[in-house]
């Protein structure tokens, strides 16, 4: 199964969230970004920019970085 990194950070993000069990709604207004946005980004459908992931990355108690390495180890395993 191939998987882009867009893809990987997206399950990277989901991943985190159900570790928290946090609805994309909770998510969504912790990070105050639109849910359908969240659930985007989950699918990797969504392009995060910079201020999203900071904003994703804040609501889910973690760094930025941590999310893309758990993306990173995603990406690379599904290679």
């Amino acid at each position: 199964m191939r998987v882009d990194i867009q893809k990987a950070f997206g399950k990277a993000v989901k991943l985190r969230r159900t570790e928290l069990d946090l609805s994309q709604e909770e998510l969504a207004d912790a990070s105050t970004l639109a849910r359908s946005f969240v659930s985007g980004v989950e699918r990797g459908e969504s392009n995060a920019s910079t201020a999203s992931v900071w904003k994703l990355a804040q609501a889910l108690k973690c760094m930025p970085s941590d999310l893309w390495l758990s993306a990173e180890r995603i990406y690379l395993a599904a290679r």
